[in-house]
């Protein structure tokens, strides 16, 4: 049904037959086929397509995806490229540039990150244009909380970073002590200066990751 592409088919075997799959599957066929839904239907999973549960290194958590056109990717705070960076986004980049000395990029696109291991998870995975929050309690939270449980499990340690009261809300599923939590103000401007700047999560999860014996993250991103 759902074809990822990498070792979460395996991980996830039998998670798209539940019942609560079936019926949000159902409610996603009537969105996409009667409103303009974000991100492109075969965007919804690339928070697992690009990062493979073995290669996993960090987790970043998001809300839910943006909701205006040429934005979300399946990427949680990620934009695709030509599209304006997002406040939030501005944010991030502002405390990379403080902590790690790394000059913002010109567009907003992290798929580098993804692909250096740094899962960026959204805890919905769609969204209707111009309404935040419109899928929420539709089934996505169950998954998504199923795959930070099934990373949770996981032998190799790894960094959860958790920005927000959203994120972390899920504290209570990372019960694994092997694995690090990092936890800030979310970094939209209305938070950001409560709590987030001054947190240093890019070198904090390198510096555990390396305690560990794991190669750490290359947090740059290329233009």
């Amino acid at each position: 049904m759902v074809n990822i592409g990498n070792s979460w088919d395996k991980v996830l075997q039998g998670e798209f037959d539940k019942d609560y799959y079936l019926k949000l599957r159902e409610f996603l066929k009537s969105e996409y086929g009667s409103r303009v839904i974000y991100p492109d239907m075969y965007d919804i999973f690339n928070a697992l397509k690009f990062t493979p549960y073995e290669k996993v290194k960090a987790v970043i958590l998001g809300q839910d995806p943006y909701h205006q056109p040429g934005q979300a990717h399946g990427l949680c705070f990620s934009v695709q490229k030509g599209v304006k960076t997002p406040p939030s986004l501005v944010n991030i980049f502002k405390e990379l540039k403080s902590d790690l000395g790394i000059d913002p990029p010109s567009h907003g696109n992290l798929e580098s990150w993804a692909n250096n291991g740094v899962m960026l998870l959204n805890t919905v995975l769609t969204v209707r244009r111009s309404s935040p929050n419109s899928h929420a309690g539709k089934g996505w939270e169950i998954f998504t909380d199923r795959v930070i449980q099934l990373l949770n499990e996981r032998e190799e340690p790894m960094v959860f970073i958790l920005w927000g009261k959203n994120a972390k809300n899920k504290e209570t599923l990372i019960t694994n002590t092997r694995h690090c939590i990092l936890k800030g103000a979310h970094p939209s401007p209305y938070s950001a200066g409560n709590g987030f700047f001054g947190g240093k999560y890019f070198s904090r999860a390198n510096e555990f990751l390396m305690s560990a014996g794991s190669e750490p993250i290359n947090w740059d991103i290329p233009e």
